[in-house]
């Protein structure tokens, strides 16, 4: 094992693990692996890039209905099945104006739920929220693209596995 780490530097002691059963034909766990190497110096400390995380958003909102926030959430319910949660919520007051509970996560569920909260915030047509999200198939679809259009509204989505 500990010529195999040798051979593979880049192999975490997973995938020694993993190589030893494909190629040796012999089970060992990685937790093994792990306590094998690093008693024999060939695990090493990371090194970690810290990164400062900003205080404050650089382009906070300063007023309900400027920017909504939408996106879906799973739910599994016993004896029925998957269902999803299409919420939009405001991002200054962080108010939810409109969820739907749809069967399935299709642009057409989205911009049923925007339609709606629309309506019920009663924004005017010279007055349109921005509109942000993830990058879910939905939202990155030419027909959501067009829906938003059409809306006079402004789309933005957030940098993939960017969590704030």
């Amino acid at each position: 094992m500990v010529d195999m780490a040798l051979d593979y530097p880049e192999e975490s002691p997973r995938g020694i693990a993993c190589k030893m059963v494909d190629e040796k034909q012999y089970y060992i766990s990685e937790s093994s692996v792990y306590r094998i190497l690093k008693s024999n110096g060939l695990i090493t400390t990371p090194v970690f890039d810290v990164i400062a995380a900003s205080n404050e958003l650089k382009d906070k909102t300063t007023e309900i209905h400027q920017m909504w926030q939408t996106d879906f959430t799973y739910l599994k319910v016993q004896g029925w099945g998957w269902c999803y949660l299409s919420t939009i919520l405001d991002d200054y007051s962080r108010y939810i104006i409109h969820w739907e509970l749809c069967s399935t996560m299709h642009t057409k569920d989205v911009t049923k739920t925007i339609d709606k909260a629309l309506e019920k915030a009663g924004v005017s047509n010279d007055h349109r929220p921005m509109l942000l999200s993830d990058n879910g198939p939905c939202y990155i679809s030419n027909e959501l693209k067009q829906y938003i259009h059409n809306k006079d509204m402004e789309h933005i989505r957030g940098r993939p596995l960017h969590f704030s």
